[in-house]
């Protein structure tokens, strides 16, 4: 499994994942996570400082420079 697919697996199960803008639009759970089911897909826009936060499952999301 790459490197970009095992930090999907962990959105919903850990509190900070780091995104890089080949994961946007973002949205949680990712379009490519296997617990796709986890909650409701929302898609979630980034603050001015890069960051987003799931109102479903807390998790934070870092956009990467």
């Amino acid at each position: 499994m790459s490197k970009h697919a095992e930090q999907h697996d962990k959105a919903c199960t850990e509190q900070h994942v780091v995104i890089t803008e080949a994961d946007l639009p973002l949205s949680c759970p990712p379009r490519d996570k296997r617990v796709w089911d986890a909650h409701p897909r929302v898609y979630l826009a980034l603050s001015e400082k890069g960051t987003a936060e799931c109102p479903y499952c807390g998790t934070t999301y870092l956009l990467s420079p």
